[in-house]
């Protein structure tokens, strides 16, 4: 007969292949589903996967829920108790086969599942797979609902059945405008509200169901953990199989393992038990045979070699899984520093220390089905264009699907992958630990063979919710005792059992081994000698660096601004578009976000002052972008620059991870790439801040200094260039070239130090209100490296500054566009906008001190001369005065 030869997870490449034999079949039930509410007065058809907001939509019932105040407009739809439920057919011989499963690989989250009015089943847990025997159920023409309880109602449940104390926070700040006791739900922790995102509790079938038929066994999962044996020079791999056997007797297999690129092939024979067995297999590549492995975005490629399991069960039951293997090393390095006390928190792959540079995780959407396969792929891609390696995916989200980290293996993404707990504290009764321990497991096995991920975390900042007390609380001995209970009896005692391949944190941020030390719980989890920190301030001067503390580990921090105003304008209405409009407020879901944003602005640059308030809207906007970007800007060059020193005692900075990098919704949030994946002005900041070599320049004691730093892998001989610009004038007063510098590899240095005193004076008329500085680094000759700049006021005091011409011509260069520019002065932050035409410029945001500069245009989507000449609006800094 023919059949499926099935392969359900893959580390990195899933492959169903057909041949003509006896295996396990599937039964897809994807599709269209009927769904109701809970007294039947809305009944409708919507798609699985999918949810019952988005199926509401789709269907003309409920309009867009991110326009306006939908968000609270719907409420009712997550209050509801809602079902799917549908017919479908099997094949006639279905009751021949030994056993019929219903697998679910994602419900989200409470329900009842009935099989022709038998219940088969609940759940309780969105990231759990659940697999239901309906062996004695099935028949050829079935009919199958999943009756859903509202998230609302059940994690309010669950919190009142708490009685014995409180476990906080019961509900979100207001100005977040969520739900309450999300922290009793195994769910997606943002989907109850979040500082940057709306309250949407979805129900619904969230990911792939199916109806599974075998014989003997199935395959439930394959992981595959490449290993390094340093004696012996050798590349193996670490195969390891799991199944479900029918019956009460053990099964033989011969299992062949073969890796054509690497001539490499093994055939070995195993056991399984009855019920559910697995097997590990073990794998060494012939020394002599080179491997090319796995690397981070900008450190080498990411090669992967296609692998071939087939287990042989008799000559005609065969599984057969086809996967991409990589070979890479993960460490993380805790240890003593010279002349700083405290440990290190460094990364070393492949025996190598990276400064990971990147950003935060969150989810895309908060309806799953809108993330595409187009959508994805535009923001990781947008995330190595940007220079970057590595994203967290952050705590209070979802484990992302497979598309996502397989792509990030493809990109060189390095992966900080938290457990799904966030900022609150958790209940450690019987259920809920065996719920958490089912879904680390599951999670675990699922992405275990991906190479991006480098490291697992317990959850984000619950350490320091416990240690700062947060909550306010007398329960201390409590909490800390259920946070060991959680993430140390419970979540590290799984990973370290099924995945010795990656370190595992309790918390982020958590200083590591110090925190081990003192039971868990730090006194100072933010402390700078140890582990990685989060750190905000938006009240202090962001361009003041000495203010940001010289962590080993930067893995949060930021600033907020607004998105686009075409971005806002698909949600809003004119009414709508002022800062301080009750849609601004109702979307600004951070305390005092908006006059925070404001305030940093007017540090350093005049407010807007058009009397149209529409265009003094935009203009705010525009700004909020500009001093988002100059913050971080500042920010992240002082980790960087933080590398190779160690100053008064601190330093050794060796990861930078803004917060966040993409946004779930249209509002203003501390993202650097807007929903629907248009790049705010810190993204093409980010390029140029995270470049493999950049020179860096800042201030102390009167002094510039200009640090080189490098993420190569070999030393270079350079020249930096100064060049001196007074505000009105496109020629530089002065140019300094030095002597050639050696940058050395994988390091940060000083280069060059001048007085700022000495500058002045040697360029003339210049003050620190009349001058900018620039620099960059020249090989041979030719420019090496982004251009920076270095500011010696703030702008808003800078004299000779004076609203330039910008003008734009359009022409068309292949699958691109070259957008020349032409100005008649010096212009700070020029900004190109092309509205909603869909792509990114390879430079935005910039400082123009050149008459003519060309611009290019990569469209994301088919676009025309005409069209974009016709969008595209060009302006700077001086435009909003």
């Amino acid at each position: 007969m023919w059949c499926f030869v099935i392969s359900l997870l893959v580390g990195v490449l899933l492959v169903i292949r057909i041949s003509q034999c006896v295996g396990p079949q599937m039964y897809g039930l994807e599709g269209d589903w009927q769904i109701k509410n809970f007294n039947a007065s809305i009944s409708l058809q919507g798609k699985v996967p999918g949810c019952v907001h988005f199926a509401l939509f789709q269907q003309g019932v409920i309009k867009d829920p991110y326009y306006r105040f939908n968000d609270l407009e719907y409420r009712w739809i997550g209050l509801d108790n809602w079902s799917y439920s549908r017919t479908f057919a099997l094949p006639s011989n279905i009751s021949t086969w030994q056993k019929v499963n219903l697998v679910c690989e994602g419900m989200d989250t409470v329900a009842t599942i009935t099989l022709n009015d038998v219940t088969v089943g609940k759940t309780n847990n969105m990231f759990l797979r659940y697999v239901f025997d309906i062996t004695n159920l099935v028949k050829e023409d079935n009919f199958i609902q999943v009756a859903f309880l509202s998230a609302i109602s059940y994690a309010s449940q669950q919190s009142a059945a708490h009685t014995a104390y409180t476990v906080p926070p019961e509900c979100p700040p207001p100005v977040q405008k969520g739900e309450c006791h999300v922290n009793f739900i195994r769910k997606e922790q943002c989907s109850f509200s979040w500082d940057w995102g709306p309250s949407f509790p979805t129900q619904g079938i969230w990911r792939d169901i199916r109806i599974e038929a075998y014989n003997i066994c199935t395959l439930t999962y394959l992981t595959v953990t490449p290993f390094y044996v340093k004696n012996d020079h050798q590349w193996g791999l670490e195969i390891e199989a799991f199944f479900e056997v029918v019956g009460s007797e053990s099964v033989d297999s011969n299992a062949t393992i073969s890796i054509p690129e690497l001539k490499t092939k093994e055939t070995q024979k195993i056991k399984l038990l009855p019920g559910e067995s697995s097997s590990v297999l073990r794998v060494t590549v012939d020394k002599n045979i080179p491997v090319d492995l796995w690397w981070p975005n900008g450190h080498g490629n990411q090669t992967g070699y296609n692998m071939m399991v087939q287990f042989y069960f008799d000559e005609n039951y065969i599984i057969e899984r086809s996967t991409k293997v990589y070979f890479r090393t993960v460490e993380l390095v805790q240890e003593n520093i010279t002349g700083s006390p405290g440990l290190s928190f460094y990364f070393k792959i492949n025996d190598l220390p990276i400064f990971l540079k990147g950003s935060n995780w969150i989810p895309a959407d908060s309806f799953q089905e809108r993330v595409t396969t187009f959508s994805l792929e535009r923001l990781l891609q947008s995330a190595v264009d940007a220079n970057m390696n590595a994203l967290r995916v952050w705590g209070g989200g979802i484990y992302e699907q497979e598309e996502f980290y397989n792509r990030c293996n493809e990109l060189g993404i390095m992966i900080w992958q938290d457990f799904m707990f966030a900022c609150a504290l958790y209940p450690t009764d019987k259920d809920f630990i065996e719920s958490v321990r089912a879904e680390v497991t599951h999670q675990i096995r699922r992405l275990k063979s991906h190479p991006s991920i480098i490291i697992w975390s317990g959850n984000n900042e619950n350490e320091a919710a416990i240690a700062k007390n947060w909550y306010i609380s007398s329960h201390k001995q409590i909490y800390t005792n259920d946070y060991v209970t959680l993430y140390v009896n419970n979540i590290q005692e799984i990973v370290q059992a099924k995945d010795k391949s990656r370190p595992y944190i309790t918390s982020s941020p958590t200083n590591g081994e110090e925190s081990v030390q003192e039971h868990w719980i730090a006194k100072n989890p933010y402390d700078n000698r140890y582990g990685d920190t989060h750190y905000y301030s938006y009240t202090k001067d962001c361009w003041n660096w000495p203010e940001f503390p010289k962590t080993r580990f930067a893995s949060e921090y930021g600033f907020q601004s607004w998105p686009s105003f075409n971005t806002l304008q698909k949600i809003s209405i004119p009414e709508d578009w002022s800062y301080y409009s009750t849609l601004s407020e109702h979307r600004q879901h951070h305390l005092k976000g908006n006059k925070e944003m404001m305030s940093q602005a007017e540090i350093h640059y005049h407010l807007p002052q058009s009397a149209d308030p529409v265009q003094n809207f935009k203009d705010m906007v525009y700004l909020t972008q500009v001093m988002q970007a100059q913050c971080i800007k500042v920010q992240t060059e002082f980790y960087r620059r933080s590398r190779s020193e160690i100053v008064n005692k601190l330093g050794h900075t060796m990861g930078a991870l803004y917060w966040q990098l993409n946004d779930i919704w249209q509002a203003p949030s501390w993202a650097s790439i807007e929903y629907g994946g248009k790049w705010k002005m810190l993204h093409y900041f980010a390029k140029n801040f995270f470049a493999p070599i950049l020179p860096v320049g800042f201030e102390e004691d009167e002094t510039l200094y200009i640090y080189g730093i490098s993420d190569l892998h070999i030393d270079w001989r350079m020249v930096l260039m100064i060049n001196v610009y007074q505000w009105n004038s496109l020629e530089p007063v002065c140019v300094r070239a030095t002597e050639y510098l050696t940058i050395k590899a994988g390091s940060a240095i000083s280069i060059y130090k001048e007085t700022v005193a000495s500058l002045l004076e040697r360029c003339g008329s210049c003050t620190r209100q009349s001058c900018v500085v620039t620099f960059y680094l020249q090989v041979y000759g030719q420019q090496y490296g982004p251009t920076n700049h270095h500011f010696l006021s703030s702008l808003k005091d800078a004299v000779g500054l004076e609203k330039p011409q910008l003008n734009a011509t359009v022409n068309h260069q292949g699958e691109a566009f070259t957008i020349t520019l032409q100005t008649t002065g010096i212009a700070p932050f020029v900004w190109l906008d092309i509205g909603d035409i869909a792509g990114r410029f390879e430079d935005n945001g910039f400082l123009m001190l050149q008459k003519t500069k060309e611009v290019t245009f990569y469209p994301w989507e088919p676009t025309s001369t005409a069209e974009l000449t016709k969008a595209l609006k060009v302006y700077s800094l001086l435009d909003i005065y």
